[in-house]
């Protein structure tokens, strides 16, 4: 098959797939990637990525100036439980991420993947003190019932950014079932490793493969990340001073922004990373609800790498 390359010629009887790539929080490529390792895979074929990838930066290393590293596409291959899983180290955008999902279902359709699995962070304004919760979002309507018992609410609307939700739709084009699970984390903190939420989607795809893998090493991790999470809510309650009925800063989600906004504020500044102009319109909105301070260095790194 062009493109991908095959180390080994596999046969897995009546796979499903599970597919990561990075995204806010790591949570979709932490899950994949914890789980492909607790579990006995192998890795079986790769695609070919040279012409998909269009770096946007050099990496300076003693004042030396050289090109990334071309991303590793892998695809792994279990058979207790049968399972393909594809783990990618970067997100392709605009036509090439068509040609390049298009790629990934071919092979899916090679092995008779009955279904596939993604994962995505569902950013919220909380507290990294909550339990994450679960949603579901399926590609059919009787795949609705599969997320429902699993005990885990059903997205009702929104977007879900980047190739780990727009595999659904054009696997829905090639017949092929497909299911993302999303869990909540806080929308601070999207530019850090949130391995609660990871371990929230894993809890739940593990149910649904009927397999159970040692979470320990992700417990670890994210005893690890709420020291941090501790620390940048505190300096959220410094900029954000303790108002006069009692309410505290940290207190994210007594916060009076409706979810749409938090949002669109998510949206632009996915936006933004590609287009300047976006950046006034997100500064505007900010403003708007009284929220610079709390996006400061985030909304700044948009202009890092103008210098």
């Amino acid at each position: 098959m062009a493109n991908i390359k095959v180390y080994q010629d596999i046969e897995v009887e009546d796979p499903v797939m599970i597919a990561g790539w990075p995204g806010m929080g790591n949570v979709a490529l932490g899950a994949v990637n914890y789980l492909r390792r607790k579990i006995e895979t192998v890795p079986f074929a790769e695609i070919e990525t040279s012409q998909f990838f269009a770096p946007d930066a050099v990496i300076v290393k003693n004042g030396l100036a050289k090109l990334p590293q071309v991303p590793q596409n892998l695809f792994y291959y279990s058979l207790a439980p049968a399972v393909i899983i594809f783990e990618s180290n970067a997100q392709v955008s605009g036509a090439d991420s068509i040609h390049f999902l298009k790629l990934i279902l071919d092979f899916a359709q090679n092995f008779k993947v009955r279904r596939i699995y993604t994962g995505a962070a569902f950013p919220m304004p909380i507290s990294h003190k909550e339990k994450p919760a679960v949603y579901g979002v399926a590609n059919r309507k009787d795949l609705l019932n599969v997320i429902a018992k699993s005990h885990i609410e059903i997205m009702e609307g929104g977007q879900i950014s980047g190739l780990n939700g727009l595999l659904l739709g054009y696997a829905e084009q090639r017949g092929i079932e497909a299911i993302c699970l999303l869990a909540t984390m806080p929308n601070y903190a999207i530019s850090f490793p949130n391995p609660k939420a990871s371990k929230a989607i894993l809890s739940v795809l593990t149910r649904m493969l009927h397999v159970r893998i040692d979470m320990s090493e992700l417990d670890a991790f994210s005893q690890e990340m709420d020291e941090r999470m501790k620390a940048i809510e505190e300096k959220i309650r410094e900029m954000f001073p303790t108002a006069g009925k009692g309410e505290r800063a940290a207190d994210l989600d007594k916060k009076e922004v409706p979810k749409y906004i938090m949002e669109k504020i998510e949206k632009l500044f996915q936006e933004a990373k590609g287009n300047r102009e976006k950046a006034y319109d997100l500064k505007e909105e900010l403003d708007r609800w009284d929220l610079f301070k709390f996006y400061e260095d985030r909304f700044l790194d948009l202009f890092k790498k103008d210098h």
